[in-house]
């Protein structure tokens, strides 16, 4: 077999070696023996064959973006690169739009608004790759509008290895007759890496087949209402603290349901360290929704409703949605930058220790990092209006997404001193549950494609609920049954990949 039929073959000696080992985190660095940089299916099929036939682990990177070392373990021997699998087109045969499994998220957005007017409620950091952020789920500023990535997503065509050693492309959609069927539901928020290589997606909205592109995905929106809030540290006490984060989650839990007007909301309260002076809310709307401008102020308003907390600036405009506000919400990786992520789903508010513990930890005087932060996130709406069984993703009645960050730093001396801190500012948020987000009223458990190997780490997760059901929940079972028959040998596995069942 030459290499060409593996796709192309990169090794330590060459110059292009350094910069595709390299991903977001770069705490972590690989050392593949080798790296197949794949052009077609067939080349990702035989790269797989061939890892497979000679015994070497192998693991797949779409864009790099990964929080952990899930593509860049020491122990991964061949590195398989989907960068150039990054075509998107309508198949009209599928009725769908087909999108190349390393394709990334700025290329995504500008062909499907530039091609047809349509869009994915995705992310906003173009740098990550579909793959993982599919495999995920796959939410962003529209989810609350237009629901998860994966309530969009048709098919899948995935790379597998059966219990006889053999590799080959399989098609799985979400049809209910369809054979494959529990592949693709796998793949609808059982993360990525886990069962396969996913080279291809197809990206429709559920319903009948639409009779043309331009109705098979949401209505990318023209021009965006954005509202940029800044409030100084020096104006706020604990008390007015507490009450503006407390306002923020009161208004998501009131505006969440799936057909509620303040569904077309979506704001990111990034609250950072008090190191940095200040903190920040980015809220948005489409301007075409009726009464966009009121939503707007009627937002702003609760939020600061009986705090004290006035900002110190409030700029408001209206501009071009794919032009001007999508590439100036981009956060491109940091070059050197070395991260330690956390995250939590919450049902409602947080509890008054819980507001306490974040006031405590993004206030302390013994740390000093202004890129630390704790970043809530809108959620619900038409996400909400999905059963937790109709894909992987669980949590279907949240609000808000919480992610606590200890930042980028570049100085790997540095990184006892930040995972130290973040990993304390977690536990101690979630002191009543063990120390993690456990299901319950107020918290519902964690996402996939924030990975955080903590979790299933007894040392830093202290309660009686493993890292498999803070993040799947009661699909997990499923997931390890459709990880048995599309992966018997565990050939495509990380930190937290799904587990094959009990024997």
């Amino acid at each position: 077999m030459s290499d060409d039929s593996r796709g192309v073959t990169i090794t330590p000696q060459d110059d292009r070696y350094a910069g595709l080992v390299e991903g977001y985190n770069h705490r972590f660095t690989g050392r593949p023996e080798v790296i197949r940089r794949a052009r077609t299916t067939d080349e990702a099929v035989a790269a797989v064959q061939d890892a497979v036939d000679t015994g070497r682990r192998i693991a797949v990177r779409s864009g790099g973006h990964c929080f952990e070392d899930f593509t860049a373990s020491p122990d991964i021997q061949v590195l398989l690169d989907l960068s150039a699998l990054c075509a998107v087109s309508y198949d009209d045969a599928m009725g769908a739009f087909v999108v190349g499994g390393g394709t990334r998220l700025d290329r995504l957005y500008q062909e499907l608004h530039d091609g047809w007017g349509v869009t994915v409620p995705a992310g906003t950091c173009f740098e990550v790759g579909v793959g993982g952020h599919i495999c995920g789920g796959g939410y962003g500023h529209l989810s609350r509008r237009d629901g998860l990535v994966v309530d969009h997503l048709y098919a899948v065509e995935v790379v597998t290895v059966d219990e006889t050693g053999r590799a080959r492309a399989i098609v799985a959609t979400r049809e209910p007759d369809d054979p494959h069927h529990d592949l693709w539901w796998a793949h609808t928020g059982g993360g990525g890496g886990s069962f396969g290589v996913v080279t291809r997606f197809w990206l429709r909205s559920p319903g009948p087949a639409p009779a043309t592109p331009e109705q098979a995905l949401p209505r990318a929106p023209r021009r965006i209402r954005r509202a940029d809030v800044t409030w100084s540290w020096d104006d706020l006490n604990e008390e007015s603290f507490t009450a503006l984060l407390r306002n923020y989650t009161d208004w998501y839990e009131k505006n969440s349901a799936p057909d509620s007007p303040g569904r077309h909301i979506w704001s990111n309260l990034i609250v950072l360290h008090r190191s940095a002076g200040a903190f920040f809310m980015n809220t948005v709307v489409d301007e075409d929704v009726p009464g966009a401008a009121e939503l707007m102020a009627e937002h702003l308003a609760a939020i600061t409703a009986g705090t004290g907390a006035r900002p110190v600036s409030v700029e408001e405009q209206v501009v071009s949605w794919m032009d001007t506000w999508m590439p100036s919400y981009s956060w491109p990786s940091d070059p050197r930058g070395r991260y330690k992520n956390k995250a939590g789903y919450l049902r409602r508010g947080f509890t008054d220790h819980q507001l306490a513990a974040v006031h405590r930890h993004l206030t302390d005087p013994g740390y000093d990092n202004p890129m630390a932060c704790l970043v809530l996130t809108g959620f619900g709406g038409q996400v909400n209006a999905v059963a937790p069984d109709a894909t992987a993703v669980p949590q279907r009645d949240a609000v808000i997404k919480a992610s606590y960050s200890a930042g980028a730093w570049t100085a790997p001396d540095e990184d006892e001193l930040h995972i130290a801190w973040v990993r304390r500012f977690y536990q101690d948020v979630y002191a009543e549950t063990g120390g993690v987000p456990r299901p319950d009223d107020v918290n519902d458990g964690s996402y996939i494609s924030y990975p955080d190997v903590d979790l299933a780490d007894p040392a830093w997760n202290t309660s009686d609920t493993g890292w498999q059901f803070l993040y799947f929940k009661d699909n997990y079972p499923r997931l390890q049954r459709v990880k048995k028959r599309y992966d018997p040998r565990d050939v495509f596995r990380h930190a937290l990949s799904v587990e094959l069942p009990p024997s």
